[in-house]
């Protein structure tokens, strides 16, 4: 029986981390912010809609200047539900047909790692969901030592996002990734090992 798990956390968690522990125990990762990139290039249909909606982000030679576009959205709520709206169903539609890859191959399990798991209800169309945490204070110097940005802007991208009590009662597993790299790969692999049937 073929499981799709989905493995969120909030900006400066370390789910990146997580995801290549995973990867590292031989269990595929889908990651959306790939698939984000893929339905946005020039050609694809989310591209000339963005286009449309902020011509300001497109770069001379036809591609989108992320960090402008994230600007955009950071800054306005509604610019942010539209860019949602034009990219989400395409990257969940990506999504699932890689899963359904993975399952016909013989598959036990598979992850999709994404942002917004919770936000966009999807993790109701999963068999779990593991969400990665750490302390804000960690969050935030990641961000900032990540992004070049500032301490301000980097708690601003924080407190956009979803609010981790409501991220912790849609998970079916937690990865606290607050101590040193070998207690997080304790907690992955025995994570692992479950999902696999391996006690």
């Amino acid at each position: 029986m073929f499981k799709l798990v989905g493995l969120t956390g909030g900006i400066g968690t370390g789910k990146s981390t997580v995801a290549r522990m995973i990867r590292e125990l031989g269990v595929p990762v889908i990651d959306a912010d790939l698939l984000a990139r893929q339905v946005v290039e020039p050609g694809q249909p989310a591209h000339a809609e963005i286009a449309a909606a902020w011509p300001e982000v497109i770069e001379q030679g036809g591609g989108i200047d992320r960090k402008r576009l994230a600007e955009h959205i950071f800054a306005d709520p509604a610019s942010r539900t539209r860019l949602e709206a034009i990219t989400h169903p395409r990257i969940t539609e990506r999504a699932l047909e890689q899963a359904d890859q993975f399952r016909r191959q013989g598959l036990q399990v598979a992850f999709l790692e994404a942002a917004l798991l919770v936000e966009t209800g999807l993790h109701r169309r999963l068999d779990g969901l593991v969400l990665v945490v750490a302390s804000e204070e960690q969050q935030v110097s990641r961000v900032m030592a990540r992004d070049g940005c500032s301490r301000s802007q980097a708690l601003a991208r924080l407190h956009a996002q979803l609010p981790l009590e409501e991220e912790r009662r849609a998970a079916s597993d937690i990865i606290d990734n607050s101590g040193d790299e070998a207690t997080t790969q304790r907690q992955v692999e025995t994570l692992v090992r479950r999902l696999l049937g391996m006690r």
